[in-house]
Formats: structure tokens, C-alpha cells, sequence
């Protein structure tokens, strides 16, 4: 199993919208074969501050998502309404 946190700062009058697109994300990865679980939250104290928490069977299941037409559509208009690049982290299970 791996797992997989992206951090990303939204830039303020964008939250809504970035809310809207990533839910669609999580719509359709939870759906895709290999994938264990697909998150998005909040943080408490920085509303403009998501973290995907994502949990994948195999390399191969992550390759295939990132390869997926929704992820190609949804990833790059996500990555316009924050204030830098997400903040992306690889881990396995000890």
C-alpha cells in the first residue's frame, strides 16, 4: 500500500471553486481500480489550506490514475487557483 498526502495552499477567493473541482476528483478516483481511499480536508485554523490524504494498492494503480482523462482535466485547473505548487509526499506503511 502506498500513500500519498498533496498539500496545497489555495489563494483566497478561490477556495470555493478549488472545493467544487477537488470534491470531482475524489468523485471519480474513489471509483478507479487500485484505489483504497481518496480524502480531501481542511484545515481547521488556515481555510484556504486542503490536504488529498490518498491510499493506492501499487505503483501501477497510481501510474493509471495519473494517466486517467479526469486527473489529466481536473489536476492542471486545480493547480491555477493555488498560490504555489502542492506540496506532494510518497510514504509506505513500516
Amino acid at each position: 500500500m502506498i500513500i500519498i498526502t498533496a498539500k496545497s495552499i489555495v489563494k483566497q477567493d478561490k477556495i470555493d471553486e478549488f472545493i467544487n473541482l477537488a470534491k470531482e476528483l475524489v468523485k471519480k478516483s474513489v471509483k478507479e481500480s487500485g484505489c483504497i481511499s481518496y480524502n480531501l480536508y481542511q484545515d481547521i485554523n488556515y481555510e484556504n489550506m486542503f490536504t488529498f490524504i490518498e491510499e493506492w494498492e501499487s505503483k501501477k494503480a497510481i501510474k493509471s490514475h495519473n494517466d486517467s482523462d479526469h486527473f489529466k482535466t481536473i489536476v492542471p485547473e486545480l493547480e491555477k487557483l493555488r498560490e504555489k505548487s502542492a506540496d506532494i509526499n510518497l510514504y509506505k506503511k513500516i
